[in-house]
């Protein structure tokens, strides 16, 4: 299953494609969509829609997760990052792939093994499980600690839908804050 990962962001939007057979990964692809710091915000939005669609119909992903906004100090910021979020989930979504959102706390705790990681250690693990040559830039890192973080969860995600009862009308197990419930 190819899974893609991204780490939103209105100046850099990370990437990360990795393969899952069974219990191993593989590297596939990994980088940033760029646009920049200046410029009207219509523009940049249809550069991270395009460029996250260009990403789809390249490695043809079967599934995709993004990173949740976090509040930031700056309210506007996080609008802002809420905005550029929003044009790659618009890309996943319209390429009929399924999106899983996490917290950065949960891909910090399924690549390295503590919520309070910092950079430098996602993007060493990150380097390490995929068995990289070097450190991926952060971005890049960020968003291939996101597809591993979708990798290690869908699965159990997935056998917990399974238990679920055959009634559709009247689930017993939904998700809310990124948690099955």
């Amino acid at each position: 299953m190819i899974i893609l990962g991204i780490d939103p962001g209105l100046r850099t939007t990370g990437f990360g494609v990795i393969e899952k057979q069974g219990n191993r990964l593989r590297y596939i692809a990994s980088g940033t969509i760029k646009t920049g710091s200046e410029g009207a915000l219509p523009p940049r939005l249809k550069v991270i829609l395009t460029g996250v669609s260009e990403i789809v119909a390249t490695y043809r992903p079967a599934c995709a997760a993004i990173e949740k906004v976090f509040v930031n100090v700056n309210p506007q910021s996080t609008l802002l990052l809420g905005q550029a979020r929003g044009a790659a989930i618009t890309a996943l979504v319209g390429a009929d792939l399924d999106v899983a959102e996490y917290t950065p706390t949960q891909v910090k705790q399924a690549v390295v093994g503590t919520g309070k990681a910092v950079k430098a250690q996602v993007q060493d693990m990150v380097a390490r499980l995929l068995k990289l040559p070097g450190l991926p830039g952060s971005d890049a890192a960020d968003a291939l600690g996101i597809a591993i973080c979708h990798a290690n969860s869908h699965d159990a995600l997935a056998l917990m839908g399974a238990l679920a009862p055959a009634n559709p009308k009247k689930p017993t197990l939904h998700m809310k804050r990124g948690r099955l419930v």
